[in-house]
């Protein structure tokens, strides 16, 4: 039985102005994305500047995105009854599928106004969402947020949050599928020129069944519990379309032409 490391959730406090570990983790995975894009941006011929306002189209779509889908998803009782509660980020409350959903619609938008096709896009920006998705999940476990279900495993944690028993440290196991073995999956198979839409579907496939095998070990949303069968959850439920929809875009994406990178554009 492992002890929570007690970290503060506070990384800096300067007065009354505090910097948060999970705020922190959203600027970690916003900039390690610049980077990666700036590096590859050949391969879809985007200048630097173009890469400036790719990345605050996707941060657009991550937030509203997120918090949109966490009270449809997640809150939707509370959302009725307090409309405005929708804005109170403050009081936490963010959704991956709803995210996705945002960034999906921000790239649409995006790769308009770039002369680029969606699948183009999305095959370029999705090596680089793993980074995010990992350092969101430290952010959790610092915050002791999505803990774990009861285990009598040797590695089980307890949380002063939730109690004396031990717990899956879910939150890591998720930093390891979703951050860690999603960025080696996806940026091994994209270092050469692939199919259009493979890329794609290869991250909703790997992030979808990652995010199904996961919630085992995670305690279901309190405010939900579990949505079938005493076992499914709201993140599996959510995560098996994506599983579906990967499966047929890699299957569509064998019939399209490998991707040439662009000549090249002004800086």
């Amino acid at each position: 039985m492992l002890q929570y490391p007690q970290i503060d959730p506070v990384a800096l406090a300067l007065g009354p102005f505090k910097i948060h570990w999970y705020g922190l983790m959203y600027v970690i995975g916003f900039a390690a994305a610049w980077g990666l894009a700036r590096a590859r941006r050949g391969r879809v011929g985007l200048s630097q500047d173009a890469v400036g306002d790719l990345i605050f189209f996707g941060a657009l779509g991550v937030v509203l995105g997120g918090r949109l889908g966490y009270a449809l998803f997640y809150g939707f009782d509370k959302l009725l009854a307090d409309p405005v509660w929708i804005f109170k980020v403050w009081d936490g409350g963010m959704s991956f599928h709803g995210g996705l959903l945002g960034v999906l619609i921000a790239m649409l938008v995006f790769a308009r106004r770039h002369q680029l096709t969606f699948f183009q896009l999305t095959d370029f920006i999705a090596p680089m969402v793993p980074i995010g998705l990992g350092a969101g999940r430290l952010g959790n476990f610092i915050n002791q947020e999505l803990p774990g279900r009861i285990t009598d495993v040797s590695w089980g944690m307890v949380y002063p949050l939730y109690g004396p028993e031990p717990r899956h440290p879910s939150q890591l196991y998720q930093f390891a599928l979703e951050g860690v073995a999603l960025f080696a999956i996806l940026w091994f198979a994209s270092r050469e020129p692939r199919q259009k839409g493979l890329i794609s579907g290869l991250f909703l496939l790997c992030y979808g069944s990652f995010r199904f095998i996961t919630e085992f070990f995670r305690q279901p949303d309190f405010q939900l519990g579990f949505i079938a069968f005493d076992w499914l959850t709201m993140g599996q439920l959510l995560s098996l379309p994506m599983v579906l929809f990967g499966l047929l875009l890699m299957a569509w994406s064998r019939g399209q032409d490998v991707a040439q990178p662009p000549l090249p554009r002004a800086s």
